[in-house]
């Protein structure tokens, strides 16, 4: 029996305020979401549990921005997981629902599939890329993957290039409520210092992994003793709290945070989608020479393609394909 608690906010990302200590911070669930990205490519299970965290830590970060078009992530290592790559599209009209689909890529050969994932990454980057669309120059920033966890280095990644004191709670996995079917969900919080305008701080005197900033580097005085309040809270939540369905995100602020004073504001629905098209692939073909679009081509004389992150299947004709099929005939004028 599917409970009101998991109609009202599955697929949610609810924004609050600790009026107290003047923090801000996000709620998300995620359910049907996770299980339509997951469901589609049948990952390993330490590649799920990646893509599951990533996919999480982007519905919380994309609902913090103000954002016109598109956030993502990029997690690329030199291990058996290559790349995890997530995007977070922003509603395109008020009171719509915001877009998330999220992809990996590994070497079957080297994972080991009943070990953990994250340590199977192995030297790379953690990056978090803003386009704001037509007319504007993307943002991307990079920290080094630090920390023992996927949140461990968004965390890292906003004390070095935000200098934002930034915590995540997560939780995720596969869950069966009575009378489903085990199906994917997680949940998690976002805990944030608000902005402030100071001056950007340097390495010097960083306590976190490789000499990187950490939230406890950043902030002193009251605001120090503040946010580490509000963690200590945060550091008593249930796993089965973070991913519910039965513990509503607003019972889970008012048991947690009663004393900051916690404030809510409107949830925000999140739902998959992606934006690839049969324009979009086309384009992306246009930059190659016949030659080369004869080699994509099929035995059966098409050119194909796949979307990565919707599993949608692309056929082509490849006389229409490629730079020398856009070009104007010469009419011999």
């Amino acid at each position: 029996m599917t409970s009101l608690s998991q109609i009202a906010w599955d697929d949610t990302v609810l924004p609050f305020q600790l009026d107290r200590s003047n923090l801000r911070g996000r709620v998300a669930r995620l359910d049907g979401v996770l299980d339509r990205v997951l469901r589609q490519h049948r990952y390993p299970d330490p590649i799920e549990a990646l893509v599951a965290e990533a996919a999480l830590l982007t519905a919380l970060i994309g609902q913090t921005i103000k954002l016109r078009w598109k956030l993502s992530l990029q997690i690329r290592g030199d291990g058996p997981v290559r790349i995890i790559a997530t995007d977070y599209y922003a509603p395109s009209r008020d009171g719509g629902a915001a877009r998330i689909r999220a992809w990996a890529s590994y070497d079957a050969d080297r994972l080991q599939g009943d070990a953990p994932g994250f340590p199977q990454i192995g030297q790379g980057y953690f990056a978090i890329l803003l386009d704001q669309g037509a007319g504007t120059v993307p943002y991307q920033g990079i920290t080094p993957i630090s920390g023992g966890s996927l949140s461990a280095c968004a965390e890292t990644y906003f004390a070095q290039s935000e200098q934002l004191p930034t915590r995540f709670a997560l939780a995720f996995g596969r869950s069966m409520l009575p009378g489903e079917q085990e199906r994917w969900r997680a949940g998690g919080v976002m805990l944030q210092a608000m902005p402030k305008a100071s001056a950007p701080m340097t390495g010097d005197g960083a306590s976190g992994e490789d000499g990187l900033l950490r939230a406890e580097d950043i902030l002193d005085g009251e605001e120090g003793e503040d946010w580490a309040r509000a963690n200590h809270l945060l550091s008593t939540v249930e796993e089965m709290e973070l991913v519910g369905p039965q513990v509503a995100p607003t019972d889970l602020l008012v048991r947690l945070f009663h004393e900051e004073r916690p404030r809510v504001f409107d949830a925000q629905a999140v739902t998959f989608g992606c934006s690839c098209s049969p324009e979009k692939v086309r384009e992306s073909l246009s930059i190659y020479s016949a030659k080369d679009i004869g080699h994509m081509t099929t035995d059966d004389g098409t050119v194909t393609a796949d979307c990565q992150f919707c599993g949608a299947h692309y056929e082509f004709d490849p006389m229409t394909l490629g730079f020398e099929a856009t070009k104007v005939p010469d009419d011999g004028a």
